[in-house]
């Protein structure tokens, strides 16, 4: 199954992007992957549920799969935009 059907190649670019970090990642790895966002903005996401995740106990867990998606998803809604936030 492909979660990117509207391009394969885009999906291909953003796995080799992310390949070093885990299938699962705490949020202060997630703050990393899309370029250093703040923890504020972190929280953010996950509490809207813009990003899936989980938690075990108190601590966020989210798939790695989630991140890009939700990356794939604002470059492809935003192709030409010069923000310099993401959205939440």
């Amino acid at each position: 199954m492909d979660i990117f059907p509207e391009s394969s190649d885009s999906s291909a670019i953003y796995i080799l992007i992310f390949q070093s970090y885990p299938d699962v990642v705490t949020v202060p790895q997630m703050c990393d992957m899309p370029g250093g966002i703040s923890t504020k903005t972190a929280y953010k996401l996950l509490q809207n549920n813009s990003i899936d995740h989980f938690k075990i106990g108190r601590a966020y867990k989210i798939p790695k799969m989630s991140v890009i998606s939700y990356l794939h998803r604002i470059m492809i809604s935003h192709p030409l935009s010069n923000t310099d936030a993401l959205l939440h």
